[in-house]
Protein backbone atom coordinates (compact mmCIF):
# COMPACT_ATOMS: atom_id res chain seq x y z
CA UNK A 1 0.00 0.00 0.00
CA UNK A 2 1.42 3.39 -1.06
CA UNK A 3 1.85 6.00 1.68
CA UNK A 4 -0.26 9.07 0.91
CA UNK A 5 1.69 12.32 0.51
CA UNK A 6 0.96 14.88 3.23
CA UNK A 7 -0.39 18.14 1.82
CA UNK A 8 0.56 21.57 3.15
CA UNK A 9 -3.07 22.25 4.14
CA UNK A 10 -3.53 18.96 5.97
CA UNK A 11 -0.24 19.43 7.87
CA UNK A 12 -1.22 23.01 8.82
CA UNK A 13 -4.57 21.71 10.13
CA UNK A 14 -2.86 18.91 12.08
CA UNK A 15 -0.41 21.39 13.67
CA UNK A 16 -3.33 23.65 14.69
CA UNK A 17 -5.24 20.72 16.21
CA UNK A 18 -2.18 19.37 18.06
CA UNK A 19 -1.19 22.79 19.46
CA UNK A 20 -4.74 23.39 20.70
CA UNK A 21 -4.58 20.05 22.53
CA UNK A 22 -1.13 20.94 23.94
CA UNK A 23 -2.55 24.23 25.28
CA UNK A 24 -5.42 22.38 26.98
CA UNK A 25 -3.13 19.74 28.50
CA UNK A 26 -0.21 22.02 29.46
CA UNK A 27 -1.80 25.42 30.13
CA UNK A 28 -5.21 24.24 31.31
CA UNK A 29 -7.23 25.86 28.53
CA UNK A 30 -7.07 26.19 24.77
CA UNK A 31 -7.48 29.12 22.44
CA UNK A 32 -10.79 29.84 20.71
CA UNK A 33 -9.33 29.51 17.20
CA UNK A 34 -5.97 28.55 15.70
CA UNK A 35 -4.58 29.12 12.21
CA UNK A 36 -1.25 27.67 11.05
CA UNK A 37 0.73 28.75 8.00
CA UNK A 38 3.85 27.06 6.65
CA UNK A 39 6.10 29.59 4.94
CA UNK A 40 9.51 28.44 3.73
CA UNK A 41 11.36 27.18 6.86
CA UNK A 42 8.85 28.72 9.29
CA UNK A 43 5.66 27.50 10.90
CA UNK A 44 3.59 30.52 11.93
CA UNK A 45 0.69 29.92 14.29
CA UNK A 46 -1.93 32.50 15.21
CA UNK A 47 -3.94 31.61 18.32
CA UNK A 48 -7.00 33.72 19.13
CA UNK A 49 -8.97 33.95 22.37
CA UNK A 50 -5.98 33.41 24.64
CA UNK A 51 -6.72 35.79 27.50
CA UNK A 52 -9.32 35.30 30.21
CA UNK A 53 -11.73 38.13 31.13
CA UNK A 54 -9.72 38.68 34.33
CA UNK A 55 -6.49 39.02 32.33
CA UNK A 56 -8.13 41.62 30.05
CA UNK A 57 -9.09 43.54 33.19
CA UNK A 58 -5.50 43.39 34.49
CA UNK A 59 -4.26 44.68 31.13
CA UNK A 60 -5.98 48.02 31.73
CA UNK A 61 -2.83 49.20 33.54
CA UNK A 62 0.72 49.17 32.15
CA UNK A 63 1.92 47.16 35.18
CA UNK A 64 -0.84 44.57 34.70
CA UNK A 65 -0.22 44.38 30.96
CA UNK A 66 3.51 43.71 31.45
CA UNK A 67 2.73 41.15 34.16
CA UNK A 68 0.35 39.21 31.87
CA UNK A 69 2.84 39.28 28.96
CA UNK A 70 5.65 38.05 31.26
CA UNK A 71 3.56 35.31 32.86
CA UNK A 72 2.05 34.02 29.61
CA UNK A 73 5.42 34.05 27.82
CA UNK A 74 7.04 32.23 30.73
CA UNK A 75 4.35 29.54 30.65
CA UNK A 76 4.79 28.89 26.93
CA UNK A 77 8.60 29.10 27.08
CA UNK A 78 8.60 26.50 29.88
CA UNK A 79 7.00 24.07 27.42
CA UNK A 80 9.42 24.72 24.55
CA UNK A 81 10.95 21.22 24.72
CA UNK A 82 7.50 19.65 24.34
CA UNK A 83 6.60 22.08 21.55
CA UNK A 84 9.83 21.33 19.67
CA UNK A 85 9.19 17.59 20.04
CA UNK A 86 5.62 18.02 18.70
CA UNK A 87 6.93 20.03 15.74
CA UNK A 88 9.58 17.36 14.99
CA UNK A 89 6.95 14.58 15.12
CA UNK A 90 4.58 16.46 12.82
CA UNK A 91 7.03 17.97 10.32
CA UNK A 92 10.11 15.76 10.55
CA UNK A 93 12.17 18.94 11.07
CA UNK A 94 14.22 20.20 14.01
CA UNK A 95 13.27 23.56 15.53
CA UNK A 96 16.19 26.00 15.24
CA UNK A 97 14.49 28.85 17.10
CA UNK A 98 11.12 29.72 18.62
CA UNK A 99 9.54 33.16 18.96
CA UNK A 100 6.26 34.14 20.58
CA UNK A 101 4.35 37.22 21.63
CA UNK A 102 0.86 38.01 22.81
CA UNK A 103 -1.30 41.03 22.07
CA UNK A 104 -2.98 42.14 25.27
CA UNK A 105 -5.32 44.28 23.14
CA UNK A 106 -6.67 41.50 20.89
CA UNK A 107 -5.89 38.44 23.02
CA UNK A 108 -3.99 36.88 20.12
CA UNK A 109 -0.73 34.95 20.45
CA UNK A 110 1.66 34.46 17.56
CA UNK A 111 4.12 31.57 17.62
CA UNK A 112 6.88 31.19 15.06
CA UNK A 113 8.93 28.01 14.79
CA UNK A 114 12.01 28.40 12.59
CA UNK A 115 12.92 24.96 11.23
CA UNK A 116 16.22 23.49 10.04
CA UNK A 117 14.99 23.08 6.45
CA UNK A 118 12.48 24.54 3.99
CA UNK A 119 9.30 22.63 4.90
CA UNK A 120 7.21 24.42 2.26
CA UNK A 121 9.55 23.20 -0.50
CA UNK A 122 9.50 19.67 0.94
CA UNK A 123 5.68 19.63 0.77
CA UNK A 124 5.47 21.08 -2.77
Amino acid sequence: MKKQKVTKGSLEAEISKTLTQWEKDYLGRGSVSVKTDILRNMVIISLNGILTPAEYELCSTKEGLLSIKRTRSGLVESGIEQLSRIMKELTGEETISFHTDISTRTGERIMVFKLANDLQKKLA
